[in-house]
């Protein structure tokens, strides 16, 4: 049986949990509040420890999830590649691309998978909307416009906005586009917490090819909503509802699409990826290129000019 644990039990960890759990990889939870650690030990019949050194010791895992605060996965990350173990780490990957880049450097030392959770390409309607494009049953894309608002829950305390969330659709639309964005023009805004609470990223990719992203923590109504302009069509993704629509010049479709778990297909894609089963659909190359657009639209915010963006090596 594949043998994983999960490290971090709050906000997505607890997600993380019972969805490993009901894939039968569940072998160990780490938790620092003593509380929780007892209360899902219990609940899912793992072994459960208090810090990562006595679990990385006492377990022969064969992968870890990291669910913990960002500026923690570094140091978490660095010490399971050490370990030889396949690792999983919640987006993003680092709030540093150059922590990222020694991650990427690391697991590619140790010959192990550096996967990260970048959830939205798991989506039953993006996927099968990334398949569209790749077809080209729309023509060519041209336009991505990604709406992505709600209240903020005051949950996020160590970044704006853009770290924490525009990232979603920075790596969906790279992942559509097939290619990086060459230049990013951003502004930014807060009118609630320390950090950006609402951004507006255009980012420029070859040709014309554009994709806008519109983010905010200051709307009630909760928002997921993707809009592609082609040479011969449209497309509207509901990322809540996973709805897709098609519209060009036979009119409009809604294709049958299957309701799914996006947090159990990207986890099963992780098992799979450890068992040697599937390839990694968010490898950790993809999340450092992510974290540097976002870095580069920060820096856009700040100055207030138009930033060019570094591509991996």
């Amino acid at each position: 049986m594949t043998r994983i644990g999960v490290i971090g039990t709050g906000g997505w960890g607890k997600n993380h949990l019972r969805a490993l759990y009901e894939l039968g990889a569940l072998a160990a939870i780490c938790e620092i509040d003593k509380q929780k650690l007892s209360f899902y030990t219990k609940k899912y019949q793992a072994e459960g420890y208090a810090s990562t050194d006595r679990m990385f010791s006492q377990e022969k895992l064969d992968g870890v999830l990291i669910c913990t605060p960002t500026s923690t996965h570094y140091l978490i990350a660095s010490k399971a590649l050490e370990k030889g173990i396949d690792v999983f780490v919640e987006k993003p990957l680092t709030y540093d691309s150059s922590e990222g880049d020694k991650l990427v450097g690391l697991a590619q030392s140790k010959h192990v998978n550096l996967v990260v959770g970048y959830i939205e390409r798991f989506n039953p309607a993006v996927s099968e909307l990334a398949k569209i494009l790749e077809k080209g049953d729309l023509g060519q894309p041209l336009l991505l416009e990604f709406h992505r608002e709600n209240r903020w829950q005051q949950q996020i305390k160590d970044v704006g906005i853009i770290l924490d969330t525009s990232v979603h659709d920075i790596d969906t639309a790279r992942w559509l586009f097939r290619e990086e964005p060459r230049e990013v023009f951003a502004r930014t805004g807060k009118v609630i917490g320390n950090h950006e609470d609402f951004a507006t990223i255009i980012l420029s990719f070859s040709g014309e090819k554009t994709a806008f992203i519109a983010s905010n923590w200051v709307t009630p109504k909760k928002v997921r909503q993707l809009d592609a302009v082609c040479t011969n069509g449209t497309a509207t993704v509901d990322f809540i509802s996973q709805e897709l629509q098609l519209d060009d010049a036979s009119g409009t479709r809604i294709p049958r699409l299957e309701r799914q778990e996006p947090l159990m297909l990207e986890l099963r894609n992780f098992v799979d990826t450890v068992e040697g089963k599937a390839k990694p659909l968010v490898e950790g190359r993809d999340a450092v290129q992510t974290t540097r657009v976002a870095e580069a639209a920060l820096k856009s915010a700040q100055i207030g000019e138009k930033v060019a963006i570094k591509s991996l090596k």
